[in-house]
C-alpha cells in the first residue's frame, strides 16, 4: 500500500527541528546523507578487512607446514598480482555496469569467500581465496570512488576524501585491538559443543566478523540513491553486449589510458603518486634497518616510532585540509606537498637521533596525506563520468606497481650501495668537519627522497606543458 501523507501522524515540532539540525550537521560534515551512509559502509568493510588480513596471515603461517614464510609470501603475492594484471580491465567493466549493484555484489561475494576461510587446510586454498577477494576489491574500489562526485557537492570533495582516508586507515588500530580480544572470546565460545562445526578459534572469529561487516556494507549501499553509471545511448541491451565484445573492451581500455596520459591534471596526479610512492614506499622495508644501522636503536622500536609518527602526520594533514578546504588552491598545495614529502624524508634520514628523525617522518606523513587526499579530489573533479572508473582503476594499478617496486627495490638497492660505501668510503665521510656515516640504507633512503623530489619536478613540468590549465575533457 502506498504511503498516504494525509493519514500520517504529524511529527512534533521539537522532533522535526532536531531532525533538521542533525541533517544539516551531516550535510556540513559529509556533504550529504547519501555519502554519510556510504562512509559508514566503508567503515564496516575497512575494519573487517584489517581484521581478516591479520587472521589470513596467521592462517597462512599455520597451514604452511615447514615453510610458513613461503606461505605468507604466496598470500601477499595473491593480494598484489590481480591488481597489477587486471586492475585496468576492472575499470572498464565498472564504467559499463551499475555501480551500486557492482558494490553490493562485490560485498556479498567477499562475505561468501571469507566464510570459506575458517575451513581451509592447504596453502593453495588460501591463495585462491585471496585471489577471489582481491578480484572483488578491484571492482569495488573504482565503483566507490567514481560514485562520490554524484553524492556530494564539488566543494565538499576534499573533506569527504579526507574522511574516506580516515575510514580506510583509521580502522587499523581498532581492528588490531579487536583481534587481540578475539582469542579470549573464542575460548568461551569453544565450550559450546553445538558450534564445533564452525571451527571456532581466534582466526575464524575474525573471518566471521569480517563476513558480517561485508553483509552490513552491502545492505547500506543497496539503499543508496546512485545513478546507474555511464550507459550507451541506445539502451542497456547494447551496453551489455559491448561489455563482452573483446574489441570494444580493448578500445575502452585504450581510451582510458589515453585519457590518463593526455588530460594534464589526471596525468599530473598519476605521475606524482606513482613516482612518489616508489621513493616513499622504501621507508617501510628499510625503516628497521635504518633505526639499527644509523640511529643505533632497536630496529623494532625505531620502526614503530616511525609508523606512529607517520600516522599522526597523516592525521594532521587530513585535519588541516578539512579545516581549510574552501581556501585552498588544490593544484598548488598538491605540488608543494609532493616537494615537501621528499624534503622531509631527506632531512629525516640525515638525522642522528630517533626523536629528530621521527619528527621529520611525521612531516612526511602530513605531506603524504595531503598528496593522497588532494590527488583523489583532483581526479574526481576532472575525470569525466564516462571514464571515471577507468581513471581510478589506472591510478590504483600504478600505486600497486609503485609500492611493489619500492618493497622489492629498496632492500636490494640498500645491499648494493652498502657494498659500494664499504669499499670506497668505509661507510663514513667527512663533511665540513663532521663525520657522517653512510651505510647503504641511508644512501638508499636519500635516493628515495630525491626520487620524490623528482616526482615534484615531473608534476611541475606537466603543469607547465598544459599552460597551468586543465584540458577540457
Amino acid at each position: 500500500m502506498a504511503f498516504d501523507e494525509s493519514s500520517a501522524v504529524p511529527e512534533p515540532a521539537s522532533s522535526h527541528k532536531s531532525s533538521t539540525v542533525a541533517s544539516a550537521r551531516i550535510d556540513r560534515i559529509f556533504g550529504s546523507a547519501q555519502y554519510f551512509r556510504l562512509w559508514i559502509a566503508q567503515i564496516f568493510s575497512s575494519g573487517g578487512d584489517w581484521l581478516a588480513l591479520f587472521a589470513i596471515l596467521i592462517t597462512a603461517d599455520r597451514v604452511g607446514g615447514g615453510t610458513p614464510e613461503a606461505s605468507v609470501a604466496y598470500v601477499m603475492i595473491a593480494r598484489f598480482l590481480p591488481g597489477l594484471i587486471f586492475g585496468s580491465a576492472a575499470g572498464v567493466l565498472v564504467d559499463r555496469w551499475d555501480r551500486k549493484r557492482t558494490m553490493v555484489v562485490c560485498d556479498i561475494g567477499r562475505a561468501a569467500t571469507i566464510l570459506w576461510l575458517p575451513f581451509v587446510d592447504f596453502v593453495w586454498q588460501l591463495v585462491l581465496a585471496s585471489l577471489i577477494l582481491e578480484g572483488f576489491a578491484l571492482l569495488w574500489a573504482p565503483a566507490k570512488e567514481s560514485s562520490v562526485p554524484n553524492l556530494v557537492p564539488r566543494e565538499k570533495l576534499t573533506a569527504v576524501n579526507s574522511l574516506s582516508l580516515v575510514a580506510a586507515y583509521g580502522t587499523f588500530p581498532l581492528a588490531a585491538a579487536v583481534s587481540i580480544g578475539l582469542a579470549s572470546l573464542a575460548t568461551v565460545i569453544q565450550r559450546i559443543s553445538a558450534v564445533d562445526f564452525l571451527r571456532i578459534d581466534a582466526e575464524s572469529m575474525a573471518f566471521y566478523i569480517d563476513a558480517a561487516t561485508f553483509i552490513a556494507s552491502a545492505a547500506i549501499i543497496s539503499r543508496l540513491v546512485l545513478p546507474r553509471g555511464p550507459q550507451t545511448t541506445s539502451g542497456q541491451a547494447e551496453g551489455s553486449t559491448r561489455v563482452w565484445a573483446p574489441e570494444q573492451v580493448f578500445k575502452d581500455l585504450r581510451d582510458g589510458w589515453s585519457y590518463i596520459f593526455l588530460n594534464p591534471t589526471v596525468r599530473t596526479v598519476n605521475v606524482a603518486l606513482a613516482v612518489g610512492l616508489i621513493g616513499g614506499g622504501m621507508i617501510v622495508p628499510l625503516g628497521p634497518v635504518f633505526a639499527e644501522d644509523v640511529l643505533h636503536v632497536d630496529g623494532g622500536d625505531g620502526f614503530r616510532a616511525f609508523m606512529v609518527a607517520l600516522g599522526i602526520g597523516v592525521a594532521i594533514g587530513i585535519a588541516g585540509l578539512t579545516l581549510r578546504q574552501n581556501r585552498l588552491h588544490k593544484e598548488q598545495v598538491f605540488l608543494a606537498a609532493v616537494f615537501g614529502a621528499g624534503a622531509c624524508l631527506f632531512v629525516a634520514t640525515s638525522m642522528w637521533t630517533l626523536v629528530g628523525s621521527a619528527l621529520l617522518v611525521g612531516g612526511l606523513g602530513v605531506c603524504a596525506g595531503t598528496v593522497y587526499v588532494l590527488g583523489i579530489t583532483l581526479l574526481q573533479e576532472n575525470a569525466t563520468e564516462e571514464l571515471r572508473a577507468r581513471v581510478f582503476a589506472g591510478l590504483f594499478t600504478l600505486v600497486r606497481s609503485s609500492v611493489m617496486l619500492a618493497l622489492l627495490l629498496g632492500p636490494a638497492l640498500a645491499l648494493f650501495l652498502n657494498g659500494l660505501s664499504d669499499k670506497f668510503f668505509d661507510k663514513e665521510v667527512n663533511i665540513l668537519g663532521f663525520d657522517v656515516i653512510i651505510p647503504g640504507v641511508r644512501l638508499t633512503l636519500w635516493l628515495a627522497a630525491l626520487i620524490m623530489v623528482a616526482a615534484g619536478f615531473l608534476t611541475l613540468a606537466s603543469r607547465r606543458r598544459a599552460g597551468g590549465r586543465t584540458a577540457s575533457p
